[in-house]
């Protein structure tokens, strides 16, 4: 009878070290949190501003770094593997990432963060190519889509991670306070930019949602396209754009942080303007989040333009 209570004492004990070592493992993973894979970083900033510590974040198409031409590394499959959600921007941003997401045999939630924000059609969508979206991606340099962006991505760390809800809730609420103050902030500075100054020239079609929300007019872009991918303008399209850009007074033509420089300073030498510090299109720069990104481009766009 000893020995038999011996016995079972035993694998009970055997029993409690594997609940327990379960727990200890479970408990580990739940630390670690979700792994997120996001595809620029501007994105990055936005989930992380949600997300808090409560996710692993890997970006791919980085700082400084075009989403339009990025090339996935080997190691990006990895990455999409082993991810639990995926945010993109979506409507051809990132034209790799269906491939990639394929070719991974991710099974990743994907999440596109433009869903549900208002969309303007590029307006050379018929002269490019099907690399292109119907609708320009450059949602995010409107502040009133990034808020709307910030709902989708904290809607989408509630439900699958229900237990720290109201942690995803609280920050996308302070984010979003953030977000509210910058864009009253940008209505205020612009406002010192006289309105028949308020035009802009830029590397390609990036600021048309800017202009829209803040009161400019797109006289024209170097790359008359939504995407950096499109083929370098031709000597009549140059001519063109030179030509309307005489006609409108504008002084200055803005660089991109991600764009080659050549094709602007050729056209603002033959055009006979200057060339302002570059702004922040696609991408952030090393260090930098989104509300820094849209102070210093408007700090760039209002020093270059006002009288």
């Amino acid at each position: 009878m000893m020995a038999k209570n011996s016995r079972l004492n035993k694998r009970l004990i055997v029993f409690v070290l594997v609940i327990s070592a379960w727990c200890c493992v479970s408990a580990s993973a739940a630390s670690r949190g979700l792994h997120v894979v996001v595809t620029t970083s501007i994105i990055e900033d936005l989930v992380q501003n949600v997300a808090g510590q409560n996710a692993t974040l890997t970006v791919l198409a980085g700082a400084h770094s075009d989403p339009h031409t990025y090339e996935p590394k080997p190691e990006d499959n990895v990455k999409i593997a082993q991810a639990d959600i995926i945010f993109e921007n979506g409507l051809y941003l990132e034209p790799w990432m269906d491939k990639l997401y394929k070719t991974s045999q991710s099974q990743a939630q994907r999440v596109v963060v433009s869903a549900g924000v208002p969309l303007i059609k590029s307006p050379n969508y018929r002269h490019e190519k099907a690399m292109a979206s119907e609708y320009d991606p450059h949602v995010w340099h409107d502040v009133s889509n990034v808020r709307l962006m910030v709902k989708t991505i904290r809607d989408i760390f509630v439900k699958v991670d229900p237990p720290r809800a109201q942690e995803y809730q609280r920050n996308a609420e302070l984010y979003d306070q953030a977000l509210m103050e910058l864009d009253q902030w940008i209505a205020t500075q612009v406002a010192h930019i006289p309105q028949e100054r308020k035009k802009l020239v830029t590397s390609h079609d990036t600021f048309e949602y800017f202009a829209r929300r803040y009161g400019f007019t797109i006289i024209g872009t170097v790359i008359g396209s939504a995407t950096t991918e499109a083929s370098d303008p031709s000597a009549l399209e140059m001519t063109r754009l030179i030509k309307e850009i005489r006609l409108s007074g504008i002084k200055t033509i803005f660089l991109e942080n991600a764009a080659n420089p050549q094709l602007v300073k050729t056209l603002a030498r033959e055009a006979g303007i200057q060339v302002a510090p570059e702004l922040y299109a696609d991408a952030l720069g090393a260090s930098g989040t989104y509300i820094q990104m849209m102070r210093t481009n408007v700090r760039t766009i209002v020093e270059a333009l006002q009288p």
